[in-house]
C-alpha cells in the first residue's frame, strides 16, 4: 500500500485485522461492497460486508440524480450505519462505484469514509476471506449533513468552465473521447452523440491504478497530472459517462493529492451528449 493518504484508503490487510469489528452490531465500524451487479456479492463477499447496489440503492431513478438528503439518511440507518461510523467502501473494477459512494457520502458530509486499496479484485486475487453470508445489523438514526457543493460540477459550471479555460479531465477510454463509442464495450449507450468537452484532456481513469488495481505513488499520481498542467493550482473537472469513473479521478486529486479544488461532474456524458447545442469536440 502507498505510504499516504491513509486517512482515505486503506488496504487489504487493515481490513482483514478489523473484519470482528466490521461483523459487530456495534456502528463504530462497517464495511460496504457497493456495484451495479450483486450478484457478486451474492456469490462472496468480505464478512460482515453490506451488499449495496448504486443503480437502485444510491441513485434516485425518476431523476437519474444522487439519492435527496432523507433517502440518503434512510439508506445508511436501516443498514446500522451511524455519523461516527468508520466505513470501509469496495467494489468491482477498482472501485468505480464505491469511489462514487465515497464521493456521496462526502457529499453529504460523512466524515469516516474510506475506500480499500484494490477493490473487490484486489480482495479476491490475494484470497482474503469471503462468505455468502448476509449481515443484519440493528438499524440507528443517521442524520446528513447539507450537501457540499463545493466537491461536485453542474452543467452550468462546465459551461462557465470552457470559456474560462478551467481544466476538464475526460478519464474515458480512447474510443469513447474521440467519439468513436459512445460506451465501454457491453455497456449501455446513454447518449446521442460522441466526442467530448471541447478542451478536455483525455486521462484515462485507468492510469491512476496499478495492474492490481491499487493507486499508484503520489509521485505517480502527480506526474500524471502534471502532464496536462494540473497542479493543485485552481479548478479541475473531472468527469465520464456517468459520473462513476470520474470519481476515481476525483479520488485521486482530491483525496490523495489534496488538490482541494477539484470536482466530479457526475452528469457527465450523459447529460452533455444529450444537450441540444451544447459544444463538442471529435477526433484525438
Amino acid at each position: 500500500m502507498s505510504e499516504y493518504a491513509n486517512d482515505v484508503l486503506v488496504s487489504a490487510e487493515w481490513v482483514e485485522d478489523h473484519l470482528d469489528e466490521f461483523q459487530s452490531d456495534d456502528s463504530s465500524y462497517r464495511l460496504v461492497e457497493v456495484d451495479v451487479d450483486t450478484e457478486a456479492y451474492g456469490d462472496g463477499h468480505a464478512p460482515g460486508a453490506i451488499g449495496f447496489n448504486w443503480e437502485t440503492q444510491l441513485q434516485d431513478q425518476t431523476r437519474r440524480d444522487l439519492l435527496d438528503q432523507s433517502d440518503f439518511e434512510s439508506l445508511l440507518g436501516e443498514h446500522g450505519i451511524a455519523n461516527d461510523s468508520t466505513v470501509v467502501l469496495y467494489g468491482d473494477n477498482s472501485n468505480w462505484f464505491a469511489a462514487y459512494t465515497y464521493w456521496q457520502f462526502k457529499y453529504y458530509g460523512h466524515d469516516d469514509v474510506r475506500l480499500l486499496d484494490g477493490g473487490r479484485d484486489y480482495w479476491l486475487d490475494n484470497d482474503y476471506p469471503l462468505t455468502d453470508e448476509e449481515p443484519s445489523f440493528a438499524a440507528v438514526e443517521y442524520t446528513a449533513g447539507e450537501p457540499n457543493e463545493s466537491i461536485r460540477a453542474y452543467r452550468s459550471d462546465v459551461e462557465a468552465a470552457i470559456g474560462d479555460g478551467v481544466p476538464l479531465v475526460d478519464v474515458r477510454s480512447p474510443e469513447e473521447f474521440s467519439g468513436e463509442l459512445l460506451a465501454p464495450p457491453g455497456l449501455q449507450e446513454t447518449a446521442q452523440r460522441g466526442g467530448h468537452i471541447p478542451g478536455a484532456s483525455n486521462v484515462s481513469w485507468a492510469a491512476v491504478v496499478q495492474d492490481d488495481g491499487r493507486f499508484k505513488s503520489r509521485d505517480d499520481l502527480e506526474a500524471l497530472y502534471g502532464a496536462e498542467d494540473i497542479n493543485g493550482d485552481g479548478d479541475v473537472i473531472a468527469y465520464c459517462r456517468i459520473g462513476e469513473r470520474s470519481s476515481i479521478a476525483w479520488f485521486a486529486l482530491h483525496e490523495l493529492l489534496g488538490y482541494e479544488e477539484a470536482v466530479n461532474y457526475d452528469g457527465s456524458w450523459t447529460e452533455w451528449g444529450n444537450l441540444v447545442d451544447a459544444p463538442i469536440e471529435t477526433g484525438n
